[in-house]
């Protein structure tokens, strides 16, 4: 199955930054766009929630103003995620934002809904849905989804456990539509590392969460760029949900991270505004595996210009290696012949 135009259109790398929860705003997202990269955000970040429409409105203003002093370049779409568990009580007021500004792809989180999905579909929006195990994936196409996130193990904020490969795998068996995989990518042989396995896009949070243009504080992006994959703690104590975050900032908060008792998952919260998950989130800062590879504090186009230059001399690399290969193969087979 081809991907659908929204998704197969060129990018600067086949990338989708995901949104992440406070921190990516609309500057963050219109420079992914317009670094060539999909951008994201979730709705519940623009508050209250008449700023919703005013975000949408910023950024569509600024990747066309960017479109036309660049005729040239190529501005990626952007999508909004939408939380459609039942805590989240700005649900319908966000997606009827979404579908008057036709927003070309929606992210959904936390439960699947056939409503959700045909109000996408009635413009000809997209839905892409994260889940964590094969389980879920299969849910949340049944009930309309037209593609799905892979959220394996190393993955930033909420995460599963299991091995990119084995999910990726689990769901390619049954499924050939569009998937992203999301996992401890901050390196552009990552990011052919998760295609090589099966998926279409890879789609990368940490890296992005320590940008210049990112709403994180400084001392945020900096113990990203300090940190390495042992500096992550994978928790559900602080919004219900089992998430990857950082040993910093546990420690700070006067925890100890290693002895961290489990939270009731009934207790999650994603209401419209001053909840217990807003709060966690701005103390307790998410992180994936990955931030051993992320280096700097700069802007977003230059992170996507060095993930695109990894990329491409990964491309080479395996393009030469695969040739060195079958001209190996072929003479031995010559001399056996």
């Amino acid at each position: 199955m081809s991907l659908p135009p929204i998704l197969s259109g060129p990018l600067a790398v086949p990338v989708v930054a995901s949104p992440m929860f406070i921190y990516s705003g609309p500057e963050l997202v219109a420079a992914q766009c317009q670094a060539g990269v999909i951008g994201a955000f979730p709705s519940l970040n623009a508050r209250p929630q008449s700023a919703l429409a005013e975000w949408l409105d910023q950024i569509t203003a600024s990747n066309a103003a960017f479109a036309e002093a660049n005729p040239d370049a190529y501005v990626a779409p952007f999508a909004v995620n939408l939380i459609v568990h039942k805590s989240n009580d700005r649900l319908a007021e966000d997606l009827a934002t979404v579908v008057k500004y036709e927003v070309p792809i929606v992210i959904t989180s936390l439960g699947a809904r056939e409503d959700v999905n045909e109000a996408v579909h009635s413009y000809g929006g997209i839905v892409l849905h994260d889940v964590i195990n094969d389980k879920f994936a299969r849910k949340a196409i049944s009930k309309g989804a037209d593609g799905i996130i892979a959220v394996a193990a190393g993955a930033g904020g909420h995460a599963g456990t299991q091995s990119p490969f084995a999910l990726v795998r689990e769901i390619r068996e049954w499924f050939d539509g569009p998937l992203l995989l999301s996992g401890a990518i901050s390196h552009g042989r990552s990011i052919l590392a998760a295609r090589a396995a099966g998926a279409d896009l890879a789609y990368i949070g940490s890296a992005f969460l320590a940008a210049e243009e990112s709403r994180a504080p400084g001392d945020y992006k900096q113990m990203i760029v300090d940190s390495t994959a042992s500096d992550i703690v994978y928790s559900n104590l602080f919004t219900g949900i089992h998430g990857n975050y950082l040993r910093g900032s546990i420690e700070a908060s006067g925890l100890d991270p290693d002895n961290l008792p489990e939270s009731d998952p009934t207790a999650m919260n994603f209401g419209s505004g001053g909840d217990s998950a807003s709060k966690a989130w701005k103390d307790i800062w998410g992180a994936g595996q990955g931030v051993g590879g992320v280096s700097s504090t700069g802007p977003v186009a230059e992170l996507v210009d060095r993930l695109r230059a990894e990329y491409r001399e990964a491309v080479e690399e395996l393009v030469e290696s695969t040739a060195a290969e079958s001209a190996s193969g072929q003479a031995i087979a010559a001399t056996r012949g």
